[in-house]
């Protein structure tokens, strides 16, 4: 099995030019020198351009003859490159906000697809650590069969955990986390003890008035998760009241026609509570993270395809430079 050219360019560009720029990125931040983070710099992205010409001339069982990497097979040597890539550069690290209805499920997985990196939600990550019973795992679930609030302490460590795993190498997405200063300010030292640093928040901006009409509008099925809207995408069978209201019986799914039913904090008056709650526990945490350079702003009234170029822009190295 031979490696594909187009395969081999990205994973060159993706070592050697992502590398260079994030640690001109990164130096900015830290106050360190560019010439001294170059320095560092040069040797690996060389060595990706090496790995990724041997790619293109020997096939997997081959081995390499190149300074570097002699003796190696291709494939080893490419991870080889790829390690030192994880190791030794700054991670895409990425905390994605915005208030209720503001697209973050939207948009949250282009982004995995798109820097191939997980989106990490810590209700997920909690309920596999209790699943797994690893040892901060076991420490949520005694504190949860006890009633208690699981601490932001329990919730750093799944994460560092978490983070640990391949599938994290290269970086990944927060998602529900930092809730609070508190909580931002943790992460920071946890991640500062494993040579990181968050390198991106990006904040999906909505005026409230717009979120009470997209959020009191959604019905999702239950079983399936399939999520309505009744003025963007409303079901079949939707039948309008005198008043202009949907009527509430005829709210059925379309694949099944089971009845939908709106979530108990999809209403006017529990959207208000929640987004005073957002809207006090945000703004420290991007003024916290704004002197780094790293904050991000999107306009997320537009249409989708206009927020997902936004999007685009602010995860672009190039408006760093």
């Amino acid at each position: 099995m031979m490696f594909t050219s187009s395969a081999v360019r990205l994973a060159s560009r993706r070592i050697a030019t992502t590398s260079l720029r994030t640690v001109s990125s990164a130096s900015k931040a830290k106050g360190k020198t560019n010439e001294e983070f170059f320095r560092k710099a040069l040797p690996l992205a060389f060595a990706g351009g090496v790995a990724a010409i041997g790619a293109t001339q020997f096939g997997k069982d081959e081995e390499t003859d190149c300074g570097i990497f002699t003796g190696k097979k291709v494939q080893e040597a490419v991870r080889a490159t790829e390690d030192k890539f994880a190791t030794y550069w700054p991670r895409n690290i990425m905390i994605l906000f915005g208030p209720p209805g503001a697209g973050k499920g939207t948009h949250g997985p282009k982004i995995e697809d798109l820097l191939d990196i997980p989106q990490l939600s810590t209700g997920d990550m909690l309920r596999a650590a209790v699943a797994a019973q690893t040892e901060v795992g076991k420490q949520a679930q005694a504190v949860m069969k006890a009633g208690g609030l699981v601490s932001d302490a329990i919730v750093v460590g799944i994460i560092r955990d978490r983070i640990k795993e391949d599938d994290c190498r290269f970086g990944f997405i927060l998602d529900g986390f930092p809730r609070t200063l508190v909580q931002a300010e943790a992460l920071d030292k946890m991640l500062a003890e494993e040579g990181a640093c968050v390198t991106k928040v990006i904040e999906l901006q909505v005026p409230d008035q717009v979120l009470e009409e997209r959020i009191c509008g959604r019905w999702i099925h239950k079983k399936s998760g399939r999520s309505y809207h009744v003025k963007y995408a409303p079901p079949k069978s939707m039948k309008i009241a005198e008043d202009g209201s949907p009527i509430p019986e005829s709210m059925k799914d379309d694949e099944t026609g089971d009845a939908l039913m709106q979530r108990p904090d999809d209403t006017a008056g529990a959207l208000v509570k929640r987004l005073q709650g957002y809207h006090n526990e945000t703004v420290p945490i991007l003024e916290h993270y704004a002197p780094n350079g790293v904050v991000k702003t999107v306009n997320a009234t537009q249409a989708m395809d206009g927020v997902w170029i936004e999007v685009l822009g602010s995860l672009s190295r190039k408006s760093e430079e």
